[in-house]
């Protein structure tokens, strides 16, 4: 009778799905600090140079599937309570994020095993930009992709935000930028983000030219700041090369 019930339960073991978790390592290469945020994952205070590393589980070989998104907040201040405020990408005044970033904040938007057992993947400047970003796999044969532009140093007057550029959708609220109504198409503004970072969503409907995809099964990596990219700081033009200081951060 012990035999069976083992025979049994071990039967049921190899009909279950299987499951793997997706790792995402996010770098800072930017020269000041940042608070990386990540739904699902949270987020932390990431200084230069340093990697935080999120698994997440429960991906499963039947077709479960998860999408979410990773964006860095700047010029924030929390206190011992891990409350506080950020100057861009603020999730709700927590460090810990719970709830998607306020704009301006570059995302990097994924949607893993997806149709086909395919990963999605782009950047998105759909609610404006704060830093330089490039994203794509670790393993797989895919190319990352990336907005390495400095746009928040060539801003439009009317789109500029303290810490970064504002998409026009969060200035004006009209559904000329918005696609509340979904017939929208480009316009000055979406061309001035397309023009800086051709590989990212520069409006709601910028799917054709925005959307990337990788086979199911591949980890990837979020690098703020990366290698080549231009930035003003202060007010002044500033092009760097990556850190090569790294710390490892595993999740909590």
């Amino acid at each position: 009778m012990a035999s069976s019930t083992i025979l049994s339960f071990l039967l049921f073991a190899l009909l279950l799905p299987l499951s793997r978790a997706v790792r995402f390592e996010i770098v800072n290469g930017c020269p000041y600090t940042v608070w990386p945020a990540a739904i699902p994952g949270g987020g932390l205070q990431l200084e230069q140079g340093q990697t935080w590393v999120i698994d997440v589980i429960d991906v499963t070989t039947n077709g479960t599937s998860f999408s979410g998104r990773i964006w860095a907040r700047t010029g924030c201040s929390f206190d011992g309570s891990d409350r506080g405020r950020c100057q861009t990408g603020d999730c709700g005044g927590v460090l810990a994020c719970q709830a998607y970033g306020s704009p301006p904040n570059s995302l990097a938007e994924f949607a893993v095993n997806q149709f086909n057992n395919l990963d999605f993947f782009d950047i998105s400047l759909v609610d404006g930009f704060n830093v330089p970003m490039e994203f794509g796999p670790i393993t797989g044969n895919c190319s990352a992709i990336r907005c390495s532009a400095d746009i928040n140093g060539r801003c439009p007057a009317v789109l500029k935000a303290p810490g970064g550029c504002n998409n026009p959708c969060t200035v004006f609220k009209t559904d000329e930028y918005c696609c509340n109504s979904g017939s929208c198409g480009s316009t000055d503004y979406s061309n001035f983000f397309k023009s800086n970072c051709p590989d990212a969503y520069s409006y709601p409907k910028d799917d054709a030219t925005s959307t990337f995809t990788c086979p199911g099964g591949a980890d990837y990596k979020v690098i703020f700041c990366p290698s080549g990219s231009s930035l003003s700081v202060d007010g002044y033009p500033t092009r760097f090369g990556r850190i090569s200081v790294r710390f490892v951060i595993p999740e909590a």
